[in-house]
């Protein structure tokens, strides 16, 4: 199964933090499972810690290269990704996490998360 992690569970993954479910761990562990991260999160990243949020710390240069080496696939952002944000009810109002859903949809990629509200759309998404 091909997975996007968004920006929430990518980070608890590579901090191996408690605040990542057993179910999301189960589903990054698994080897038959394709891993995806956007750069919709390494921008979202690069943003929120220069504006010194503490759950934003990590350095997106270092994420970044350490995701590739260690298999995931990037997940560029398309202009096709861009307007495809404007077909999704206003249950979800984080630009960021709109951004992931329009390319998970675009791109036929389950997307991971444990955002509730996000959860919400359905379809591509899984709440873990």
């Amino acid at each position: 199964m091909k997975l996007l992690l968004d920006t929430h569970i990518l980070l608890w993954s590579v901090s191996q933090s408690k605040r990542l479910s057993p179910a999301a761990r189960k589903l990054i562990k698994d080897p038959d499972n394709e891993l995806f991260f956007s750069a919709a999160s390494l921008w979202e990243i690069a943003i929120k810690k220069a504006l010194g949020r503490e759950d934003f710390r990590v350095e997106p240069r270092l994420l970044r290269r350490n995701l590739v080496e260690n298999g995931y696939t990037e997940l560029p952002i398309t202009g096709e990704h861009a307007v495809n944000v404007d077909g999704f009810p206003r249950l979800h109002k984080d630009p960021f996490d709109r951004l992931l859903l329009a390319q998970a949809h675009t791109e036929g990629i389950t997307l991971i998360t444990a955002d509730a509200q996000l959860a919400g759309y359905g379809g591509a998404v899984l709440k873990v």
